[in-house]
């Protein structure tokens, strides 16, 4: 009897060793680590490897699941409004609030001083072979002595613009009633000359604006009109190159160009003006009469 009680305690014991094995080495792993296969760890201390998700404890609601994919791609994408390099200039920014822009891409060359009897129809003739329209700024007391020049621009097209009745610098300063009759005698030869023209802008000789003037040329219905490129071709040291590269390397969509068909270095400037209209038909700009 005590025999048995001893077998019987030995194979008890086996057996509660071999469920402790099985419990080390689970799915009949013989314990031998260099030969089994290991499941990649999900631990960052694996460079490169993800982390382990967390755990949601017993209660906790589970995340919404991402997007698939395709999910992703039919999901509208967000308007994105480019906002422009800098914003649109204003055509009013000349001195006095004049104009000083067209305000398009097209570009006006305006033409001032005339009309003159020898280099007016040679810009005429130069525009006309290209089919380009300008802006004239004509000196009354010229068109009332050469009113077949008139006549001419207006038949080309081209736009009329008052430059006062004798070129007066200081016309800003004067009382209104004096800019007004200047102004209306101007308009009055360029009506006789071509009746029914009319005369929507105002240029005051050499720049030198003052609010009365701006606003008794708007009382009178003209628009006051400034530049912003000015090869200063009325000067008799600006050679023919210097004028030509100014204009060109000055002159963008928008601009307004100076210029003179009259004034006292009209050959330089006419000089000019066939390689500049060349440059700017090269660079298919669009050139208009205000």
């Amino acid at each position: 009897m005590r025999r048995y009680k001893v077998g019987f305690g030995v194979g008890v014991g086996f057996t509660v060793l071999m469920v402790l094995l099985a419990g080390i080495w689970p799915n009949g792993d013989t314990g031998d680590r260099g030969t089994a296969e290991v499941e990649p760890s999900t631990s960052t201390s694996m460079a490169g490897a993800p982390a382990a998700e967390p755990t949601l404890g017993e209660g906790t609601a589970s995340p919404s699941p991402e997007p698939s994919p395709t999910e992703r791609a039919t999901e509208p994408e967000p308007e994105v409004t480019a906002e422009p390099d800098e914003p649109a200039r204003d055509v009013h920014g000349g001195p006095m609030g004049t104009r000083d822009r067209t305000g398009t891409d097209g570009i006006a060359l305006t033409f001032d001083d005339g009309p003159d009897p020898n280099w007016t129809p040679r810009v005429l003739s130069a525009l006309r072979e290209r089919g380009v329209k300008a802006t004239f700024c004509v000196i009354g007391a010229y068109a009332e002595t050469n009113p077949d020049l008139i006549a001419d621009i207006v038949h080309d097209g081209h736009t009329m613009c008052s430059h006062t009745w004798f070129h007066e610098l200081d016309l800003g300063q004067w009382s209104d009633e004096e800019i007004r009759a200047n102004l209306q005698r101007t308009n009055d030869a360029i009506e006789k000359a071509a009746p029914g023209t009319a005369v929507e802008y105002f240029r005051h000789p050499g720049g030198q604006w003052t609010d009365r003037a701006v606003r008794v040329a708007a009382d009178m219905g003209m628009e006051s009109l400034h530049w912003d490129v000015d090869p200063w071709d009325w000067d008799q040291s600006s050679g023919k190159a210097h004028i030509r590269d100014h204009v060109i390397d000055n002159t963008e969509p928008g601009s307004i160009v100076l210029l003179h068909d009259g004034a006292s270095n009209q050959q330089n400037m006419y000089g000019a003006l066939g390689p500049i209209l060349d440059e700017f038909e090269r660079r298919e700009y669009a050139l208009i009469a205000l």
